[in-house]
């Protein structure tokens, strides 16, 4: 069984950071892509950033420039760190994980977080 658990979220004001972080564990062999997606309330879940394997990265026009994701694959963690942050990154904040799992024979399958809010007051 493997699980994610983010955390980090929370209250900032307009204009300030936190870090998100996603611990995978289980029976892990890899974290392949993983990502992390946001759902405001009426709104569908939309990638904010994703990062490859290799450590190649992807963001949503949208955050460029003030979110970065990284991942520490000895922890099998992955982390979000968001500056600048505007009330409209107010979200729920979840993870995402292609994971290759142990022993290798099992193949691979897709996780999620149980998300973590962050609200950026005005």
């Amino acid at each position: 069984q493997v699980q994610l658990v983010e955390s980090g979220g929370g209250l900032v004001q307009a204009g300030g950071s936190l870090r998100l972080s996603c611990a995978a564990s289980g029976s892990i062999f890899s974290i392949n892509v993983a990502g992390w997606y946001r759902q405001a309330p009426g709104k569908q879940r939309d990638l904010v950033a994703s990062i490859s394997g290799d450590g190649s990265t992807n963001y949503a026009d949208s955050v460029k420039g003030r979110f970065t994701i990284s991942r520490d694959n000895a922890k099998n963690t992955v982390y979000l760190q968001m500056s600048s942050l505007k009330p409209e990154d107010t979200a729920v904040y979840y993870c995402n994980a292609h994971i290759t799992l142990r022993p290798v024979w099992r193949g691979t399958s897709d996780y999620w977080g149980q998300g973590t809010q962050v609200t950026v007051s005005s």
